[in-house]
């Protein structure tokens, strides 16, 4: 073990290697206080028969008699004594080494454009209260946000994620709308079809765009009127009349602009909204935002049926 390892961290890796957990020992504990499986067992929030094979499995490691039973209540073994004497003092310390600080830890969150704020900072909330690390949001005009280059623990990505180096969580769906700039001829259309855009010049992200040339057939594809590398660029592209563009709906209201239109599309394929993860190196913590991620969806989905999260 590590030298600067500390006394009780090196007792724990002993009963670690015994094979004991600390439940086990905890149980015990418990049971040596109350003298009663019974009491025991409810205060741990356990069956009685649970307990009683916990008790059986640390006396079979330990390769002694820890309980003398009898049929009214419980004593304690000699063994069992000098057992209980120990832990009342060694268990408690093994419980607070076990709980780190974790004052100064971020979990950086990373995002292209159009944070959701609906969902995420709700999760963003629920994660901070339960782990008492705080959520930093970092923007990255790049397809992983950040996450291939080391500058974010989580990743949210909208479109499709194609990499090998990551876990891919899927979180809800989004529409997706079409915008144009204020002058243009479609602006007097209450919406447009998705077939109807190859007819059309687009503006095209290719770097953190949810909408690509390549999702159209190659003989009925759309021609890219101007390339883009980040979502701003995009925007104001639009807005200059260099073509139409397609994104998530949420954009409509997340990211209004004096001389943009947004016009609904009718048979467009939804866009995926995801978390992505690393899979070597992961931030230890990086599953508990995922659950927390997935719960703050559901909720608000739950409260706006009529509507996709964003």
């Amino acid at each position: 073990m590590p030298k600067t390892q500390t006394p009780v961290l090196a007792t724990l890796g002993r009963i670690l290697d015994m094979g004991i957990e600390l439940h086990h020992l905890r149980g015990f504990l418990i049971l040596a206080e109350e003298c009663h499986f019974t009491r025991a067992a409810d205060r741990l929030g356990l069956s009685q028969p649970s307990l009683s094979r916990n008790i059986r499995r640390l006396e079979e490691q330990l390769g002694v008699r820890l309980l003398a039973r009898t049929t009214r209540h419980v004593e304690l073994a000699p063994a069992g004594q000098r057992l209980y004497e120990q832990l009342a003092d060694l268990l408690p310390r093994l419980e607070k080494a076990l709980q780190p600080d974790r004052s100064g830890e971020v979990l950086r969150l990373g995002f292209t454009w159009g944070f959701p704020a609906t969902w995420a900072h709700a999760a963003m909330s629920e994660f901070e209260q339960a782990t008492g690390v705080r959520v930093d949001p970092v923007r990255r005009d790049e397809r992983l946000a950040g996450l291939d280059h080391g500058d974010a623990d989580v990743a949210i990505v909208r479109g499709r994620v194609d990499t090998r180096t990551a876990r891919v969580i899927p979180l809800t769906e989004e529409p997706r709308i079409m915008a144009v700039a204020a002058d243009h001829p479609l602006t007097v259309r209450r919406s447009v079809a998705w077939s109807d855009l190859p007819e059309l010049p687009l503006v095209i992200n290719t770097v953190s765009g949810t909408t690509q040339l390549t999702e159209w057939p190659a003989e009925r594809r759309p021609v890219a009127s101007a390339i883009c590398s980040n979502f701003d660029e995009w925007l104001e592209a639009v807005a200059a009349g260099r073509g139409a563009g397609v994104v998530p709906s949420s954009i409509a209201s997340s990211h209004m602009h004096p001389t943009v239109v947004f016009i609904p599309l009718t048979g467009a394929p939804p866009t995926t909204v995801q978390l992505v993860v690393p899979r070597q190196g992961a931030h230890p913590l990086s599953g508990r935002f995922v659950i927390a991620a997935q719960r703050a969806v559901a909720e608000h989905v739950r409260r706006r049926p009529a509507r996709h999260a964003n």
